[in-house]
């Protein structure tokens, strides 16, 4: 049938393109990793790195979980997930009614610990068990893949002029994967990537946010799959200036989305006014609900955006809280020792 999906997986995956005032485009997902995960998924089935019945491994702290058990339901595959203590309880009741099987690592307020554990789990899993395969979201580059798709529709909705893409960092495969297939397609892309304080990603290693839970952005163990020269600019975000631009997002346009989602709202807002030339576009690549309690029900003590700037910066030495910016050019000429060989 015409206009039927086969799976729900390929129903929820598209984003919703939304005109945001003043001048600016959302690119809203219900869970943006689906198409890392669907198309990630597809490549090894059809290379025949896995089969049907296989059971895929990798660690998360929400929505690539979600993601990948889609996927595997999708396509007959058995999923385990080792989760962050932010994967909650309406989370981990879907994986498993989905067939995916969980466990969370220990709870812990210092966000390399986290990491590190489900790492080290997945380690021992595969240990144990040989056969199944390590999706590696945070290192393989199979997960670009299925961005090409959110490229094309972006380059095909949005306005033929000049872009600024602003999203999220994460595991390099989103932003990064929709900005590189726009430029290969003949589109000027600006590329603003969001951080939270803590990650090692863009060397923030030494500036932790107490109350950071927006892991999924970012990482104290490095991901290797970040390819840092697509970026021309790291905004760093703050956990209280998240809620708040969070919480602006949904008052202002009606748009129901996660904290990295607020930061990237904030920092395009700040940038639309530096790069007037370009159509504005930041992703929202997930959906509110699992930050009600932690986040959403602090509205009434949601600051005022236009209050809010960041400090620019022209080294990570020089970062601070609660949100920092730094223009990526003048850093690859620079001699910070973490970013030179990076960011080439």
């Amino acid at each position: 049938m015409t206009g039927v999906h086969e799976h729900i997986a390929e129903a929820v995956k598209a984003p919703d393109v939304v005109a945001v005032p003043p001048d600016m485009v959302c690119l809203r997902f219900e869970t943006m990793k689906l198409y890392s995960a669907l198309g990630a998924v597809r490549r090894l089935l059809d290379t025949g790195a896995v089969r049907p019945g296989d059971t895929l491994v990798d660690s998360s702290s929400g929505i690539y979980a979600h993601a990948l058990a889609l996927a595997c339901h999708r396509y007959g595959l058995h999923c385990h997930i080792v989760g962050s203590t932010t994967v909650d309880k309406t989370l981990r009741v879907q994986l498993e009614i989905l067939g995916a099987t969980v466990e969370q690592v220990r709870p812990s307020d210092d966000l390399r610990l986290d990491q590190n554990l489900r790492v080290a789990r997945v380690q021992e899993i595969l240990r144990d068990n040989p056969g199944y395969h390590w999706m590696r979201q945070y290192h393989d580059d199979i997960h670009y893949l299925g961005y090409a798709e959110v490229a094309e529709r972006l380059g095909r909705e949005v306005p033929d002029r000049p872009l600024h893409l602003v999203g999220p960092v994460g595991t390099g495969a989103s932003t990064g994967a929709v900005a590189q297939y726009l430029r290969e397609a003949g589109r000027d892309v600006r590329l603003t990537g969001i951080q939270p304080f803590g990650s090692v990603t863009f060397g923030a290693e030494h500036v932790p946010d107490p109350d950071m839970i927006i892991a999924g952005i970012g990482s104290a163990i490095e991901f290797r799959n970040v390819r840092h020269r697509l970026y021309d600019a790291v905004h760093w975000v703050c956990f209280e200036h998240a809620v708040s631009a969070a919480v602006a997002l949904l008052r202002d346009t009606g748009i129901f989305a996660g904290l990295s989602s607020g930061a990237a709202y904030l920092a395009a807002l700040w940038e639309r006014e530096r790069h007037t030339e370009r159509t504005h576009v930041f992703i929202a690549p997930d959906m509110g609900h699992r930050y009600v309690d932690a986040a959403f029900d602090r509205h009434p003590k949601a600051e005022d955006l236009d209050r809010l700037a960041p400090k620019e910066i022209a080294d990570p030495g020089e970062l601070a809280l609660p949100w920092s910016a730094m223009d990526l050019a003048a850093a690859r000429t620079a001699a910070h020792p973490h970013l030179q060989e990076a960011l080439r």
